[in-house]
């Protein structure tokens, strides 16, 4: 076909990110690191955050959404492109990242793959969880898990979810549950949940932000629920594992581990 003499450059990989406004600077470093893994393919951002892309803007900065950097690397002219769905459960953010790249295939003479999400995969979900539960735990100190969640229950991808939260509290007796806006919220179950540890005797507790980055959620919601915590307990804040001061998931060597992993089979199809 005639139009597709001006697709001259062969692959592309756009991470396609909900973005962040105090914790920006996690994916750019993300971004470099795909960069070096995958040298000689162009790495491009996106973000999905229509709030979080106005605030940019508003700072100076300029990024985009993912049909408007699709639509830039179209015209750019690669023939291959990749979109790395940097979300760590495959809910509605990657549900929408589906039916974008599936819209654009329609027309674009590109050949446009996407990725898994993150938590996907039961060997390496599994392995994930296991090594960040074994990381985090303190003797003596029991673990609040607080996933984001989505507040739709009937939305593909919380059998995710879901397994998560089995799976981190079979590791352990010391390890609960609940979410910020998704099932087993917080504000309708703190009540329960205190009453729980308390019957099995928990005296000091930390909250676990199971979030990519820290974001305003870290600042606001989990410093909240630590509060009301510390009413019971002696409640803190997960320390940071990785060189950030506040905890959270992106810089976990683990989860990019999957993310490479996730581009590499993704680039073996295309063939």
């Amino acid at each position: 076909m005639k139009r597709y003499r001006h697709y001259k450059r062969d692959k592309a990989i756009i991470l396609s990110c909900f973005g962040s406004v105090i914790e920006q600077q996690l994916y750019l470093d993300l971004k470099e690191q795909i960069s070096k893994e995958f040298e000689g393919v162009d790495v491009y951002l996106s973000f999905s955050s229509r709030m979080v892309l106005k605030d940019l803007h508003k700072r100076g900065m300029e990024y985009k959404n993912l049909p408007q950097v699709l639509a830039d690397v179209d015209w750019l002219g690669y023939k291959n492109i990749i979109v790395a769905s940097i979300n760590l459960f495959p809910t509605d953010e990657h549900e929408l990242l589906i039916r974008t790249v599936k819209g654009f295939n329609n027309f674009s003479m590109a050949n446009i793959r996407y990725t898994k999400a993150i938590i996907n995969k039961t060997k390496e979900t599994s392995l994930f969880l296991k090594e960040l539960n074994s990381r985090i735990s303190r003797e003596g100190v029991a673990n609040l898990y607080i996933i984001h969640g989505v507040p739709l229950l009937d939305l593909a991808g919380l059998s995710s979810v879901e397994y998560s939260e089995n799976f981190l509290k079979l590791l352990s007796d010391s390890n609960y549950t609940c979410s910020l806006e998704g099932a087993f919220p917080w504000y309708a179950t703190k009540e329960s949940l205190i009453e729980k540890m308390q019957r099995d005797g928990v005296k000091s507790v930390q909250v676990v932000p199971m979030l990519l980055v820290s974001g305003n959620h870290y600042i606001k919601d989990m410093v909240e629920i630590k509060d009301e915590l510390s009413q019971y307990f002696d409640a803190s804040l997960v320390p940071s594992i990785t060189k950030s001061d506040r905890f959270n998931l992106l810089e976990i060597e683990a989860v990019r581990k999957i993310i490479i992993q996730n581009i590499k089979e993704e680039i073996i199809k295309l063939g």
